[in-house]
This record gives structure tokens, C-alpha cells and sequence, in this order.
């Protein structure tokens, strides 16, 4: 795994080089992924307003903050995603919180369909569910934790809409974007609060 790990991070992008990244395809009318199309496209752009958006809004929770400046050793955050993803436009913008407010973080993000390896390693439910966050201590290269694609609260959103309809639909994603929203990340931070505590 170590191998696959340090293949991917000699591709990953900085969280400024993704946005970047992302912006340049969206110019070409394309989007990250095997298969563009043009509800991709569509996802992407919108969830790049989302992000920018967030970007400006995200604040860490105090615990947050506390905990996150206990961190005294190097880590590597690495993300799995695509610029499409939906959950991701709202996980991403809170990790880079974490890693503003501690430099040992450093945050780094690849692309799942280029990264099929390492993707493998970290299925959730057999699925290649994004974002994944990676978390790896820098000097070892060992894998501390991992997290994702959602937290538990939108997880169980997602299970209890999918036993109640058979599946996910238009609706449902409205829905899982207004709990976001009223959310502001602090489920997220509230689960890396518990993370960040095996890391110390």
C-alpha cells in the first residue's frame, strides 16, 4: 500500500493546484473523470460556486481549532475525489481549514479515476465512494485513519432515503445540499475533532 500511496502523491495536487485544475477543464467544457458529460460538467460548475462560496464562509468550530493546533507532527491529508462530486464541494473547504490552521497538515488531493490503486484500497461498502480523506504520517508513511465519503450524520440521510425509495434521486440531493448548507461543516469537524485525537 505504502507504494501505491507514494505513487499517487507524486500526482496529487495542492488544494489551490485542484481548484485550479478543475477551473482550467471546466474553460475546455470538460470535467475531471474517465467519462465526461455534460451533466458532469454541469455538477462541476456548480459545485465550483460552491466551493468559492465556502471557501469565504467555512469557519473552524472552537474545539476545532483547539484541537487541531495539538497536532505537533507532520501529516499528510490526501483526498480522493472527482470535481464533480457533490459531497466533496463541501468536505474539501473544511479540510483546508484544518490544514490553514496547523502547517504539520499537509493537504493534498488526487483524482479517483487516475488514482484506480489507491481508490482500491479504500472502498467503502465495496464502492468507490468519494471524497476518501487519507490520513498519513509523513515521516513513517504510515496510514493513521481514513474518513469518508460523508459524515455520519449524511451518511445515515443517504441509508435511510435509500430504504425508504430504492435509491437516490434529484430530490433527495436538494435535500442532502440544504442539510449542508444548515450544517456549515461542523459535523465534519466534529469527527475530525475524534480523528485528530489519535493523531496527538
Amino acid at each position: 500500500m505504502e507504494k501505491v500511496i507514494e505513487k499517487s502523491l507524486q500526482q496529487a495536487y495542492s488544494y489551490t493546484e485542484y481548484k485550479e485544475m478543475v477551473a482550467g477543464l471546466l474553460k475546455e467544457n470538460k470535467a475531471t473523470g474517465n467519462n465526461t458529460t455534460a451533466q458532469l460538467i454541469d455538477f462541476t460548475k456548480l459545485n465550483q460556486s460552491r466551493m468559492k462560496r465556502l471557501d469565504k464562509q467555512t469557519k473552524l468550530i472552537d474545539a476545532a481549532e483547539i484541537k487541531v493546533k495539538q497536532i505537533n507532527k507532520d501529516f499528510t491529508w490526501l483526498v480522493i475525489t472527482e470535481g464533480w462530486c457533490g459531497d466533496a464541494a463541501h468536505v474539501l473547504p473544511v479540510l483546508n481549514r484544518f490544514s490553514e490552521a496547523n502547517l504539520k497538515i499537509n493537504l493534498k488531493v488526487v483524482l479517483r479515476d487516475e488514482n484506480e490503486d489507491l481508490m482500491n484500497q479504500f472502498l467503502t461498502n465495496g464502492t468507490k465512494s468519494i471524497p476518501k480523506l487519507i490520513i498519513i504520517e509523513t515521516k513513517t508513511g504510515k496510514v493513521i485513519n481514513s474518513w469518508g465519503p460523508r459524515s455520519e450524520n449524511a451518511t445515515k440521510m443517504v441509508v435511510d432515503y435509500k430504504e425508504k425509495n430504492g435509491g437516490i434521486d434529484e430530490e433527495f440531493k436538494k435535500e442532502l445540499q440544504i442539510w449542508y448548507n444548515n450544517d456549515k461543516g461542523e459535523s465534519i469537524q466534529k469527527e475530525m475533532i475524534d480523528i485528530i485525537d489519535e493523531m496527538i
